[in-house]
């Protein structure tokens, strides 16, 4: 039922931005941010009971919570810049789209050195 209201919401927010966008741009901008807005709200809750269950196997495993939640803000980086490089497409700022994407490249890669060089230290310890 949720994609239902998501493909609606999607829906209304494209015919709302094509008939508006004509007259007044900026007006079809912000439906357009509103909607992608919106939609992300109603999956949040989605995205909170996932972390939830991956905090749960985790500490089943035995993995250590600080690489679990450095990949988790991994995630969080590749869907809040996506998000934002999208919204720059919308606008037509190609450029600024790709800065983001390029940005947030680089902070996963900051947050990725400590994971790396644990499995690498790993790797280490097995070879005699």
């Amino acid at each position: 039922m949720d994609v239902l209201q998501i493909v609606a919401i999607g829906l209304i927010a494209t015919v709302l931005v094509v008939v508006v966008r004509s007259q007044r741009p900026e007006l079809a901008l912000l439906l357009s941010v509103a909607a992608g807005v919106i939609i992300f709200l109603l999956v949040l809750g989605k995205i909170g009971s996932i972390m939830d269950v991956i905090k749960d196997l985790a500490a089943r495993a035995g993995i250590n919570m600080v690489y679990l939640g450095t990949i988790l803000k991994i995630i969080g980086i590749a869907y809040i810049a996506e998000f934002g490089a999208q919204i720059c497409r919308d606008a037509g700022e190609g450029a600024v789209a790709t800065k983001i994407e390029f940005a947030s490249k680089i902070l996963i890669m900051v947050l990725a050195v400590p994971i790396v060089v644990a499995v690498l230290q790993a790797l280490l310890k097995l070879v005699p």
